[in-house]
């Protein structure tokens, strides 16, 4: 079954080149315009990606991230300005599982979009144990869900995968930049910040007290680790 993209952006000529680029590497892709159009779509639809653009009409992408992270962990990427830091920031902070600024090469929007792909689809294929369980959390990997004391947790496509690469290496202790290699791909150019916002995110839904926390422990000076 082919996987299906969303691209949302006003700038109908970007629309049209990422469309065609990507329907080239054998992809289904559907279109909006604003916000409002994105989020019907999304609630209808079952997406593998969703390529979203910050400045939107009728809802930002801000918006559309934080409404969408209340009802699907669909992976996201956020589109930004150049240079926009706090953007890329506040995408992350809103659910975003990565980001491209614009202008963009189509090359490497193509690369992240690929690498989002072959992730879930080695997960969808993986064989094995298919449930975690350590100090009252659950890991169920074919379903790719997470249960704290039976409660369902609502993580994000890359919050899982930290989450899950944390819970099966205890006590490893892995810098920002191995983190940044492993979970968004060797080469990835983001900064250590987006694994800083995504490990505070994750403590935020795992944690009974993020500022006490029980499973993912900081190693001062050099990176993060699961409990062992």
């Amino acid at each position: 079954m082919k996987k299906k993209v969303l691209v949302v952006d006003d700038e109908k000529l970007i629309v049209k080149g990422i469309k065609f680029s990507l329907e080239k590497e054998d992809l289904l892709v559907d279109v909006a315009y604003d916000g409002e159009e994105a989020i019907n779509l999304i609630k209808s639809e079952s997406y593998s990606v969703i390529i979203l653009d910050l400045m939107l009409p009728k809802y930002t992408g801000f918006e559309v991230c934080q409404i969408v992270r209340e009802f699907s962990d669909v992976p996201i990427v956020m589109l930004t300005a150049k240079g926009e830091d706090m953007d890329k920031i506040m995408g992350l902070e809103y659910g975003a599982d990565d980001y491209v600024t614009k202008p963009f090469n189509i090359l490497e929007l193509k690369a992240r979009i690929k690498a989002i792909l072959r992730r879930t689809s080695n997960e969808n294929n993986k064989n094995g144990k298919r449930m975690l369980e350590v100090g009252g959390m659950r890991l169920e990997q074919s379903s790719r869900r997470v249960f704290l004391d039976d409660n369902e947790i609502n993580l994000t496509a890359k919050e899982y995968d930290m989450l899950e690469l944390f819970v099966t290496n205890p006590g490893k202790v892995y810098t920002r930049e191995q983190l940044l290699n492993t979970i968004w791909e060797q080469g990835y150019p983001g900064d250590v910040r987006t694994v800083d916002v995504h490990v505070r995110r994750l403590r935020e839904k795992i944690e009974r007290n993020p500022g006490q926390p029980e499973y993912i422990y900081t190693k001062w000076g050099v990176g993060y680790y699961f409990k062992d």
